[in-house]
């Protein structure tokens, strides 16, 4: 019996059933994909690090090594499984031609390493450790990915050394784009080799027996003195840098898919709502001839329970269309999840939990049945909706809109209730089409420089992997002096020094040293370090040390303890979030790197000014700030451009797919008046102009709370997810004209094309159906 009522039932109201699936397998979809694309992301991640061994703790290091004593430290310390030193040889890009194109222009830290011997390997795109041949090199994988290197090509070192690329490799320290530096391997007798083309900096790696304990082996490690002459990495930050990237991308799909799913249930309450009403004379008969309100309530249960298991059957098909698309980037730098069946399963609970909660969501729906009156429904074939009014809203008082027009909001106002869950909808697809777009806009933007630590500026130049670093900035500095095209410049060092924390204990910190009020920051608290006692923290090193804008900490400089107040904290995701800022000049500690940002009078020059001081300061890294934050995010900006992409497509067949459902839905339960104002005078086209005008009147309500939440609500959930990685005071960067004018102006088109799509069946109405007594 149930077969044949749901079959007819589907078969007479095809467009309602066919959308109802569509949304659900939208649903299921898009929950489905969220979820095995985070199984697979944590996995790749933990699969990469495992095959790997990565170091539970890194040190690079500058400068010479006292081995007896890092071997001491190493032996003596109980928590130290394994150790090892490796070397990174640091060449300048412009002596490293791939193809004939040199990396002159390339902002990463490029060097050459040999494979390890006991962890930290460097794996092949099987996920196997690589032994490489004399005259072969392994090259990053991220180089294969943007073109600039193929199996086979010719690299160049310094014009004297050939290498063949063999293949690409993984590297689980220094995959991502924000890890600064990359490493090609080589053999040992090649490595010998080619040896004095670059200055050696040291890998000081430690795996630990009880990882939980890095914190504590970190501040060991910096007591005892150690080299600290470089970057401190441990191993939650190594996962942090090669989830950033599409981290970003699945919180995204993650939020458009709970807004999905909640606009999916509301879309099923506008077709069970709309197929009462087309039933309401049916459901009266059922109830006139004995049936109970559970039993006819039954027989819609199980037609929505065969939509629900075809959507959620057909999401979970297309799941793997779309799921090797969007894991393409994650099987290139981290290969293939172990756990593909835990994803897989991970996968069928949220389409299972999808098709249980929208049942039980039915379920509540239909217990309306409760509340229809036979005798109404009989006499009339309609429910007599209540209306809220519209006091002062007249007719007869209206002088400035047109009449069709006039009904139309009338309605609207009249029915608030109604029209609630379709403005909700159409708010939700407005903040789905503008949240992600404008986080895309944000991270490609110049601005978002700001969240690296620094200000804008238009060249940076970098100093570092080279002695006497002070005299070298000197140099630079003086050719800026006397270049009439610079309108400003910043020269900013960086040193490690060590800080007391609340247990009297010592921890390293770096700080970059110089005048911070020429590239000014936005602080997310505070102000920048002006006076000689004052510092600047970034928002990961404030929270790790326990410290507020206004408090006190004391530094060991030159032996001697110096108390310095916290001016201000910031938004920062290099070195892992903790970087420290401060005014005050020290001469004794060494100089880890300097960095020198530049404002140009022409913006034009950047190109010629980047050639021009390449060429004078060869052992100095120049680039344009655009082309850092391009060869830094680039990944990032690329994951969240194809969620973005993917919002806007979802928002619009939701809002075209809603405002059917919804009109049809409201022309079944009007067919009274309808036929009313027929009998009046009114004709087919002032109809439709009547609801088109309800249709506009919510969608630009709808847009204008869309876009306000968008830029409330979403700057914070946005706000939320950068923060993990070391940003805070996140601000949105808005296109206007894609924002204000070109996304409300296709969803309005789109709204409207489905209204007037929608309205034909008014003019099917008859007035003699249903206008009686």
């Amino acid at each position: 019996m149930y077969y044949r009522i749901i079959r007819n039932d589907m078969a007479k109201s095809k467009l309602i059933s066919l959308t109802t699936i569509i949304f659900v397998t939208a649903a299921a979809l898009l929950v489905s994909l969220s979820a095995i694309l985070m199984v697979n992301l944590s996995g790749a991640i933990d699969t990469l690090m495992k095959q790997s061994k990565t170091p539970h703790f890194l040190q690079m290091h500058s400068g010479e090594i006292n081995w007896d004593r890092l071997e001491n430290f190493a032996n003596n310390n109980s928590n130290v499984e394994e150790f090892q030193v490796l070397e990174f040889l640091n060449v300048d890009g412009a002596h490293i031609v791939i193809d004939g194109t040199s990396l002159a222009g390339n902002v990463q830290d490029n060097g050459f390493s040999t494979q390890s011997e006991k962890f930290d390997y460097l794996l092949d795109l099987e996920g196997q450790v690589i032994e490489v041949a004399d005259g072969e090199i392994y090259v990053p994988v991220g180089y294969m990915k943007d073109g600039t290197a193929n199996i086979g090509d010719t690299i160049v070192l310094d014009n004297k050394k050939k290498f063949i690329v063999a293949g690409f490799l993984r590297d689980s320290q220094m995959n991502s784009l924000l890890a600064s530096s990359k490493r090609f391997l080589v053999s040992e007798h090649d490595y010998a080799a080619i040896k004095s083309f670059g200055s050696t900096e040291y890998l000081i790696e430690f795996r630990l027996k009880d990882m939980s304990e890095i914190s504590t082996f970190e501040t060991a490690y910096t007591s005892a003195g150690l080299e600290a002459n470089g970057p401190t990495i441990t191993y939650p930050l190594f996962k942090m840098l090669n989830a950033i990237s599409d981290g970003l991308m699945i919180a995204v799909i993650l939020l458009i898919s709970v807004l999905v799913v909640t606009i999916t249930f509301m879309c099923i309450r506008f077709t069970l709502l709309a197929k009462i009403e087309d039933d309401y004379r049916e459901i009266g008969v059922m109830k006139a001839i004995g049936l109970r309100a559970s039993d006819i309530k039954k027989i819609y249960l199980a037609k929505y329970a065969v939509i629900a298991a075809v959507g959620c059957l057909l999401g979970f098909a297309l799941t793997f269309i779309f799921k090797g698309m969007l894991l393409e980037n994650i099987r290139l730098y981290m290969g293939v999840n172990e756990n593909r069946f835990l994803a897989l399963l991970v996968g069928v609970i949220g389409v299972f939990l999808v098709f249980f909660v929208m049942i039980a969501y039915v379920s509540y729906v239909l217990r309306r049945f409760r509340k229809i009156s036979t005798v109404e429904a009989l006499r009339f074939g309609f429910s007599h909706g209540k209306s809220s009014g519209a006091k002062g809203f007249y007719l007869s008082k209206n002088r400035l809109l047109n009449t069709n027009l006039f009904l139309g909001i009338k309605d609207v106002l009249t029915r608030k209730s109604l029209y609630t869950t379709m403005l909700i909808v159409l708010v939700m697809s407005t903040f789905i089409i503008i949240v992600p777009q404008n986080l895309y806009n944000t991270i490609s933007s110049k601005s978002f420089i700001t969240y690296m630590g620094v200000g804008s500026s238009d060249l940076r130049i970098d100093i570092q992997q080279t002695d006497n670093i002070p005299k070298k900035a000197a140099e630079i500095v003086t050719a800026l002096a006397g270049d009439s095209a610079i309108s400003k410049y910043a020269v900013l060092s960086t040193k490690s020094f060590n800080v007391k924390t609340t247990n009297g204990s010592e921890e390293s910190i770096k700080i970059e040293l110089g005048d911070h009020s020429i590239f000014p920051l936005r602080y997310a608290e505070g102000k920048a370090p002006v006076s000689q006692d004052e510092i600047a923290l970034s928002v990961m090193n404030a929270e790790e040390l326990g410290k507020k804008v206004g408090d006190h900490m004391t530094l060991l400089i030159d032996g001697k303890e110096r108390n310095l107040i916290v001016s201000g904290t910031y938004s920062d995701i290099t070195n892992g979030g903790k970087t420290a800022k401060a005014a005050f000049t020290n001469r004794q500690a060494d100089t880890m790197w300097s960095v020198i940002y530049i404002e140009l009078n022409d913006k034009t020059m950047i190109d010629a000014k980047i050639s021009e001081y390449t060429e004078s300061f060869q052992f100095a890294k120049i680039s344009g700030i655009d082309d850092y934050i391009k060869q830094t995010f680039g990944s990032t900006i690329g994951s969240i451009g194809k969620a973005s992409s993917l919002s806007v497509i979802i928002a619009l067949i939701l809002s075209i797919l809603v405002t059917l459902l919804f009109m049809k839905m409201l022309i079944a339960k009007d067919r009274y008046s309808i036929a009313i104002m027929k009998s009046l005078g009114f004709t087919n086209k002032d109809i439709t102009i009547q609801y088109m005008a309800r249709s506009l009147f919510v969608l630009i309500v709808g847009i204008v709370l869309g876009t306000l939440l968008a830029n409330t609500l979403g700057e914070l959930l946005a706000s939320a997810v950068i923060a993990s990685f070391g940003a805070s005071s996140f601000t949105f960067v808005v296109n206007p004209l894609s924002a204000y004018l070109l996304c409300p102006l296709v969803m309005g088109c789109t709204v409207l094309v489905a209204t007037v799509i929608s309205t034909v069946s008014a003019g099917q109405i008859k007035i003699t159906d249903n206008i009686k007594e």
